[in-house]
């Protein structure tokens, strides 16, 4: 069996061990609650920046949807307004058109005229060629 002293040195060697352990467990439980405080935080975080994300897509995908609603409305009023240029430029060439065709009309009455005034003058000038005995 063994010894008395040897048993009381035992007892107190397990006891400082136990004390030991129980400070170790301890700590062990005080960290393992600090690291739950901070899994809960980092979890609230996440959530956080979830949120944050999904209001940011959101909202970029809105001011993309608006954008694309004004370039559509944009190119629209372009494509009438050049459809209504367009027109006043064909309108205009056709008037220029209608004018040039007037104004040759007046050319073609003069030239007939003057011609006329020509034969006219022919005819004169080849009477005044002939002796009629004046």
């Amino acid at each position: 069996m063994a010894q008395p002293d040897d048993l009381e040195a035992r007892v107190a060697a397990l006891e400082t061990q136990i004390r030991d352990l129980a400070d170790r467990v301890r700590h062990s439980e005080q960290d393992a609650a600090a690291a739950r405080v901070l899994a809960g935080g980092a979890d609230r975080d996440v959530a956080e920046i979830r949120e944050e994300i999904r209001d940011f897509r959101q909202a970029t995908t809105s001011s993309f949807n608006a954008m694309r609603e004004d370039l559509t409305d944009l190119r629209q009023r372009i494509d009438n307004g050049l459809a209504d240029v367009r027109s006043e430029m064909h309108q205009g060439f056709d008037q220029v058109d209608r004018g040039f065709t007037e104004m040759r009309g007046k050319l073609d009455a003069t030239a007939a005229g003057q011609q006329q005034i020509v034969n006219l003058l022919n005819t004169i000038i080849s009477q005044g060629e002939q002796p009629d005995g004046q």
